[in-house]
């Protein structure tokens, strides 16, 4: 196809215009995170040592964190503030998804769709709170307790950001329950019935993910399933309530379509009505030749 045929072409524009739209787009997303990254960078030691708190709290005295790689001591408050910029700029890189798919929506799935992705971002937010404030003074009290007393507790600066970084991702995650349930019955795979009828099924999957998200301790685990747990049937409410109109409206017509289907089934055919007929004929006539 030549250059003339392709700026003639409309589906041809039209891809181009979309592709340059999702090429600036995808550019503010980067340039978000870059902006938060130059402006945390100053402070990233200080940063680091408060995400260490909840560790160095619990460590015995004079016992302190280590650097075993040698360009730890940089790459590890680098790699911290990246990650937090990415965190930090997520409420500008929905919005830039969401700009780019909202013109494709219908009216009813924008009023919908806003509200969810708002809510997205709180819970994620709360469910990496809810790490920090909650779990990991319960986490690193317990591991800091438990060693054997010759045992010098001096954790690597890397290992510990990567073993934080997977419980906030899998808290994080884990918060999106009641997102993931109001989709579900938004586009009609499920409604919240049935949803309460696989309660125990959920909660078991619950403590399957908790295993899958989060390191390989218990107290995480379940400290990570039972808010799953908690969320799920927050979502079922809300859920319910959202769509209350459209789950009876439904439930209403199934109703009507199981009534239709009982009196058709109720209903003779016309040879079984004649068959019928032709059986109690006979018994009259039977009756009426007994003497």
């Amino acid at each position: 196809m030549s250059e003339d045929e392709t700026v003639d072409d409309p589906k041809s524009g039209s891809l181009m215009s979309h592709l340059f739209e999702l090429r600036d787009r995808v550019l503010r997303m980067v340039i978000s995170i870059l902006v938060i990254f130059v402006c945390l960078f100053y402070w990233a030691n200080d940063i680091y040592t408060y995400l260490a708190v909840p560790l160095t709290s619990h460590l015995p005295e004079g016992s302190s964190m280590i650097a075993i790689d040698v360009a730890s001591p940089f790459l590890t408050p680098f790699k911290l503030v990246l990650m937090l910029s990415v965190f930090l700029s997520m409420p500008v890189i929905l919005y830039q998804f969401w700009a780019f798919v909202a013109p494709g929506l219908y009216s009813k799935e924008k009023r919908i769709a806003g509200p969810l992705l708002v809510s997205s971002i709180l819970l994620f937010y709360l469910g990496m709170a809810f790490a920090y404030y909650a779990v990991f003074p319960l986490v690193f009290g317990f591991f800091t307790s438990v060693g054997p007393e010759m045992v010098a507790i001096t954790t690597d600066i890397g290992r510990y950001l990567d073993f934080v970084l997977a419980l906030f991702f899998g808290f994080g995650l884990a918060f999106e329950v009641p997102i993931a349930t109001i989709i579900l019955v938004a586009i009609g795979v499920t409604t919240p019935t049935k949803l309460a009828e696989k309660r125990p099924y959920i909660i078991v999957g619950a403590f399957i993910i908790g295993m899958f998200l989060t390191p390989p301790d218990v107290i995480s685990q379940v400290l990570l399933a039972v808010p799953m747990w908690v969320l799920f049937e927050a979502g079922v409410i809300a859920s319910a309530m959202i769509f209350k109109d459209r789950l009876e409206a439904e439930a209403a017509a199934a109703s009507e379509e199981d009534a239709s289907d009982d009196a058709d089934d109720s209903q003779l055919s016309e040879e079984e009505m004649d068959a019928e007929l032709d059986r109690i004929d006979e018994m009259e006539d039977g009756d009426s030749k007994t003497p």
